[in-house]
């Protein structure tokens, strides 16, 4: 029905105009009331449908198909802010995990961290209703990301892991390494990251993130990040993800898996060699894609971000 009053009179009689727009007022305001209801509904938070969590807290942008980031070690959300900007059309789940970047310790206060992590996220997607959302998840995210797809199968369509192998461990010691042959050495980690002093955390820090992040401008965010994180969560989660060992449970994920990873600076092995390495590691995960990502270090979201953008586009299937 038009909405000029041309339109209104040419109805009829006087009577018919009153009927017509007191019927008229009375959708409209049917109209309204239904859309405030509706746009109210649609700016809640998924994780306010009865989620409430000591290991995680989740903030919501954009709309459409549902795509879960997970951070890593010391990290923040602000890692995806480059991509949730350039990549639109999804509504992503940013992840923050307590105890990191400012967030507080929560229930990450003692014991293992990625694992209960990872069983949160999984009960985050079931109690917001996503249905099968797409997961990326950097560095330990990602370690997260395959605990989350191996232990729930059905929770997720696809995982995106970025620079993260199965079994972080097999790069600090000689082949045939093991979590319980690593212990001694992650132990150490761990006591010296845990006893630190301010002025040693932040010179040791500094050396870390610039051999982490190639991309200067980015690396003061790595560095809030990393200093405004609980120091000893930090030291458990390191040791953590040393001698966590997801190999055995890699033959459980059916899902289509996209691993990106970097050759870093030093590592004296050639770039084919260096493949067949990640290869061997995820050799298990038989629906793998493995992309090795060039002139970047560990944080190749902001080192190589057109590459990233486009390789996220690739795995969301928003080509």
């Amino acid at each position: 029905m038009s909405w000029t009053g041309e339109h209104w009179f040419n109805e009829g009689s006087i009577n018919s105009f009153t009927s017509t727009t007191m019927t008229l007022f009375s959708s409209q305001r049917r109209r309204v009331l239904i859309g405030a209801i509706a746009a109210a509904i649609l700016c809640l938070p998924a994780w306010a449908a009865d989620f409430t969590s000591n290991r995680i807290s989740v903030r919501v942008e954009g709309s459409g198909d549902d795509v879960v980031l997970v951070p890593g070690l010391a990290s923040s959300p602000k890692v995806w802010e480059h991509l949730v900007k350039a990549v639109p059309g999804h509504r992503y789940h940013l992840v923050q995990v307590s105890g990191f970047a400012g967030q507080p310790v929560g229930g990450n206060a003692e014991g293992p961290i990625a694992a209960p992590v990872a069983e949160e996220i999984a009960r985050y997607i079931q109690t917001a209703g996503l249905k099968k959302p797409a997961l990326i998840g950097h560095s330990m995210g990602g370690t997260m990301g395959l605990m989350v797809v191996a232990r729930h199968p059905e929770s997720v369509s696809k995982l995106m892991v970025v620079d993260m192998l199965p079994f972080l461990g097999a790069a600090f010691g000689p082949p045939g390494s093991t979590p319980e042959s690593l212990k001694p050495m992650a132990d150490g980690f761990e006591a010296r990251i845990r006893t630190a002093t301010p002025e040693a955390r932040k010179a040791s820090g500094a050396v870390t993130i610039a051999g982490m992040v190639n991309t200067e401008s980015m690396r003061p965010v790595a560095e809030a990040d990393s200093l405004s994180s609980d120091q000893a969560t930090v030291a458990r989660g390191y040791r953590e993800v040393i001698l966590t060992d997801l190999t055995p449970e890699l033959s459980r994920i059916t899902v289509p898996t996209t691993v990106l990873y970097v050759q870093q600076k030093g590592i004296p092995v050639t770039a084919e060699q260096f493949d067949m390495f990640y290869k061997m590691a995820y050799a298990p995960l038989k629906n793998v894609t493995l992309k090795r990502v060039d002139n970047s270090a560990h944080f190749i979201m902001w080192d190589q971000a057109q590459r990233f953008q486009d390789d996220v586009r690739t795995f969301l299937g928003s080509n």
